[in-house]
C-alpha cells in the first residue's frame, strides 16, 4: 500500500556526540507549541526546521484556532461545552470522526489557548463571524492581525523568550531506531553537511502530505489534478517514519480544500465576503452550490464547473469591511485580482459572463430574502443586506490546502500501532497525526487544522517532557 523509503536506520547506530532530552521536527504551530510545553516542564528541547525560517502551512492560513471553554468564550458569556463540541464534530463528520480523539481535543483546546495567552503572550481573540458553519458556538480564536504569519511570529517569539533553541536549515533525512522501535537519534542534512543527533523523546510536527503528489493521487484521487496551495515540503515524512516503525494511520483520504483561491493570483479570497452575503457563479453566470454548506469541500463543486473556475461576487461595501482586517483582501487589491463595476451589466462584461446572468441570480437571492425563505440552493440570506453598486468579482479555482489523515495517537499524543500499543518514545501532532474530520473533505470544521496542531502539540510536549524526566 505504501512505498516505504526505509529512512529508519537500525544498524551502525553511531555514538552520538550530542543528545537532547526532547527533539521536535518541524517549526510550525504544532512544533513550536510542543517545544514551549516541554520547556515549561523544565526540559531542554531542540526544534529542527528544514527551511531558512519557520514558515510552512501555518503561515499560509488564516491563523484561526478552534478552542472550547476558553477564557475568551467565558468572558463573552458563551456557555460552550465539550459535549456540544463533540456533537458538532460528529454531526459534521456523520459520526465518522474518532470519538476519543475528538473528546481529547475538546477537553484540552481551550485550556491550551489560555495557557498560550496568559503564560506566553500569544493573544488569540474570539471571532464571532464563523458561527453556523458547523460550530454551534463562537470557537474561532484569531491573532490580532488575523493571519497565520502573525500567529507563527508570536509562537516563535514565545519560544525565544522561553529559551527554546530552533535550528533552521536542518532537514531530518532519517531516524535511528533500536530493535524495540525506540528512536535513539536523528540524521540531519544541513548546508555544510550531515550531522547526527541523539534524542530521548521525539515529536513529529512535520505537517501532512499535500506536497506528495503520489500519495495525494493514491488517497485523495479527486484532488490528484487540483492545485496544491501549501508548502511543497509537506511530503508526509513524519507519517512515513511512523509507518516504518509500525504505527497505524487513519483517515488518509481526509483533507481541507479551498474553493476560493484567486486564479491565477494564488491568493485566498476571504470567506467573510460570502458569509456576509456574497455568492459564487460559474462561467455561465449561474450559481451552482450553497456557498456556506461546506466551506472546506467547496473545492469539489468549483472544480466541477466549466474550466474548473468560478467567480466570487460581492460589493464595494463588503470589500471595504473586509479590507480593514484581512491581509488576504489587501493582497487581492495589490495583485489586481478584483474587478469592479458600477452595474451588473458592466460586471458581466468585465467577467465575460452572459448578459443578464448576474442580474437574474441577484434577483433570485433578493426574492428569497424578501420572503424570508431559503433560495433554490438551500441558502438563507435573511438578515443580510442586498448587494449594492459598485459590484465586485474575483475569479477563483479549487485547491488542496492540507491533508487531515495521519498517524494514530493516544491521549498522550503518543503514536500507536494498530492494536493500540504505543511506540516507545514517539509523539505526533498537527498534520502528521490523524485529525477529527472523518474520512473525507465534508467533515472539516473551520479552524480545526490549527486546533489539532496546537492542542496535540501541547499534549505531546508535556508527555515527552514527563517521559524525559522519568528517564533521568
Amino acid at each position: 500500500m505504501y512505498s516505504l523509503r526505509m529512512t529508519i536506520i537500525r544498524d551502525a547506530i553511531p555514538s552520538f556526540e550530542f543528545s537532547m532530552p526532547v527533539v521536535v521536527i518541524g517549526a510550525g504551530a504544532c512544533g513550536l507549541t510542543a517545544a514551549l510545553a516541554a520547556r515549561d516542564a523544565g526540559v531542554e528541547v531542540l526544534v529542527l526546521e528544514r527551511d531558512k525560517r519557520p514558515w510552512g502551512s501555518t503561515s499560509m492560513s488564516l491563523g484561526a484556532v478552534c478552542g472550547v471553554n476558553s477564557a475568551a468564550q467565558k468572558a463573552a458569556g458563551i456557555n460552550d461545552s465539550v459535549d456540544t463540541f463533540i456533537s458538532d464534530v460528529m454531526d459534521k463528520t456523520e459520526g465518522r470522526a474518532d470519538p476519543l480523539l475528538t473528546r481529547l481535543v475538546g477537553e484540552h483546546s481551550g485550556e491550551v489557548l489560555d495557557w498560550l495567552s496568559s503564560e506566553h503572550q500569544v493573544p488569540l481573540l474570539l471571532d464571532f463571524k464563523w458561527v453556523g458553519l458547523g460550530h454551534s458556538h463562537p470557537r474561532l480564536h484569531i491573532p490580532p492581525g488575523r493571519n497565520g504569519e502573525e500567529l507563527l511570529a508570536l509562537l516563535s517569539n514565545a519560544c525565544a523568550r522561553a529559551g527554546v533553541e530552533i535550528m533552521t536549515e536542518a532537514r531530518v533525512v532519517a531516524l535511528y531506531a533500536d530493535s524495540t522501535d525506540r528512536v535513539v537519534g536523528v540524521r540531519i542534512e544541513r548546508p555544510d553537511g550531515i550531522e547526527d543527533l541523539g534524542c530521548e523523546q521525539l515529536i513529529l510536527a512535520t505537517c501532512g502530505f499535500g506536497g506528495n503528489h503520489e500519495w495525494v493521487a493514491q488517497h485523495i484521487p479527486e484532488m490528484a489534478r487540483a492545485q496544491y496551495f501549501g508548502h511543497e515540503g509537506n511530503q508526509g515524512d513524519g507519517i512515513l517514519w511512523g509507518l516504518e516503525l509500525g504505527a497505524a494511520v487513519g483517515d488518509m483520504s481526509a483533507y481541507q480544500g479551498l474553493g476560493t483561491l484567486a486564479d491565477p493570483q494564488q491568493v485566498v479570497v476571504p470567506h467573510p465576503l460570502m458569509i456576509e452575503g456574497g455568492f459564487l457563479v460559474n462561467s455561465r453566470g449561474q450559481r451552482f452550490t450553497h456557498e456556506l454548506a461546506n466551506i472546506s469541500g467547496m473545492c469539489v463543486p468549483v472544480l466541477e464547473q466549466p474550466g474548473g473556475t468560478a467567480w466570487v461576487i460581492f460589493d464595494r461595501k463588503r470589500h471595504d469591511t473586509c479590507l480593514a482586517h484581512s491581509v488576504e483582501q489587501q493582497q487581492l487589491v495589490e495583485v489586481g485580482a478584483i474587478k469592479e463595476a458600477s452595474s451588473w451589466a458592466e460586471l458581466e462584461t468585465l467577467c465575460q459572463l452572459p448578459a443578464g446572468s448576474l442580474t437574474a441570480e441577484n434577483a433570485h437571492i433578493d426574492a428569497a430574502r424578501k420572503n424570508a425563505t431559503a433560495d433554490r440552493l438551500g441558502r438563507d440570506f435573511s438578515g443580510l443586506a442586498s448587494l449594492q453598486p459598485p459590484f465586485c468579482a474575483v475569479k477563483v479555482t479549487g485547491a488542496l490546502f492540507h491533508t487531515q489523515g495521519g498517524l494514530q495517537v493516544n491521549d498522550e499524543a503518543a503514536v500507536v500501532r494498530a492494536d493500540g500499543r504505543r511506540l516507545p518514545n514517539l509523539y505526533a501532532g498537527g498534520g502528521a497525526a490523524r485529525g477529527v474530520s472523518g474520512p473525507d473533505v465534508t467533515g472539516y470544521l473551520p479552524a480545526m487544522g490549527l486546533c489539532m496542531a496546537i492542542t496535540l502539540g501541547a499534549i505531546a510536549g508535556r508527555s515527552a517532557a514527563r517521559a524525559a524526566c522519568a528517564v533521568e
